[in-house]
């Protein structure tokens, strides 16, 4: 499979571009390479399907973030991707950007409103302690989103009732209307440009065929995973409309602080307190790592306070790597002894006269 051109380099935009810069540069591309501005060229068809996955992509805030941080892979994570099928999703872009401007100019385009309606994106925050980050977890959540009516199963009507034509637009759909020298035509404002009206509205979804749900969905958290992470659920947003298909739903993984461990990306840093002679001499000492299993601790002799000793694999499990691992830095803090008994305090200056330097150091430590 080729490799997709960046998406700022196909709207033409600095990666900094904001949302009026995207849209602008959306604006003049589609314009240039719409179907209907140039009938039988394959490759403005194509350029006009890049320009338009580009612009769904970098004008969804979330969508935008994955696709800094990840790339294009990022934004398919969990599958899914770019949901445009054919010119029906590219079509909906170009209308949410240009509105009813055109009106029919580009092939009937107050009819669009028929067409499918993907959903909206959820975003959700789920909270998760380091431990749990190391292991991978299973987690129910709930949150609240779009879905069915369960009244009238989406159909918007009263049971017993249905739909009938409707009498602005007569069952087209469009209405007509002149402006200076030009004729356009809109969709039906009074029935959405479906020809028809509901002669009884559901009471319970005012006649949406759609309504808030509870949702619930148990979403498995992978090892390794970072404070910041979106996780993508797919179908897990809003319903759409018409047979639009669901949104996704976006998890932001917030990983608690720990007490004794703290994370510098895949490594995990603690702080141990030795003696003044251990720091000395070296020694070889045990200590925990995340999962409480004692690791044997090399202390180099001549350790000084804030030395750093590196354990190997002892850190966090890094996201997407099976088996591979960070490290675990441990930080030796000194334990200089506050008070010395005097055959203690006899000995160190003892030893202090067999240096080259002056024993006023120690003197002015004890």
């Amino acid at each position: 499979m080729a490799k997709k051109e960046d998406y700022y380099n196909t709207l033409g935009v600095q990666r900094t571009a904001t949302e009026s810069e995207l849209k602008s540069a959306y604006r003049k591309l589609a314009m240039k390479y719409h179907p209907d501005r140039n009938p039988g060229n394959q490759e403005a068809e194509e350029k006009f399907k890049q320009i338009n996955e580009a612009y769904e992509v970098l004008s969804d805030p979330q969508k935008r973030q994955m696709y800094d941080t990840y790339g294009a892979e990022g934004v398919n994570m969990g599958g899914g991707g770019f949901h445009a099928g054919g010119f029906g999703g590219f079509e909906d872009v170009f209308s949410s950007v240009f509105g009813d401007l055109f009106g029919g100019s580009f092939g009937g385009g107050a009819r669009r409103r028929h067409r499918a309606q993907r959903g909206n994106d959820i975003k959700e925050q789920v909270s998760v302690s380091l431990e749990q980050a190391y292991d991978g977890v299973e987690q129910d959540i709930s949150y609240e989103r779009i879905d069915t009516c369960d009244t009238c199963h989406g159909s918007g009507a009263q049971e017993g009732s249905g739909r009938k034509t409707c009498p602005t637009c007569k069952g087209s759909g469009v209405v007509q209307f002149s402006q200076g020298f030009f004729s356009m035509r809109q969709a039906c404002p009074d029935c959405g440009g479906q020809g028809s009206i509901l002669e009884k509205p559901c009471k319970a979804c005012h006649g949406s065929g759609r309504q808030k749900h509870t949702n619930t969905i148990t979403l498995k958290i992978p090892k390794g995973v970072k404070d910041g992470v979106l996780l993508r659920v797919n179908n897990g947003g809003d319903i759409g409309t018409n047979d639009g298909g669901y949104g996704d739903l976006y998890v932001e993984i917030a990983v608690k602080r720990n007490k004794e461990f703290q994370r510098d990306g895949d490594d995990l840093i603690i702080e141990k307190t030795i003696s003044f002679p251990q720091a000395v001499f070296g020694d070889r000492i045990k200590v925990k790592n995340l999962k409480q299993e004692e690791v044997n601790l090399v202390i180099p002799a001549g350790s000084v306070h804030g030395s750093q000793v590196v354990l190997e694999k002892q850190g966090m499990p890094i996201l997407g790597k099976e088996g591979k691992k960070g490290n675990l830095k441990v930080i030796l803090n000194i334990n200089v002894p506050k008070k010395l008994s005097k055959k203690q305090k006899a000995a160190l200056e003892e030893f202090a006269k067999t240096l080259e330097e002056e024993p006023s150091f120690f003197e002015k430590i004890f």
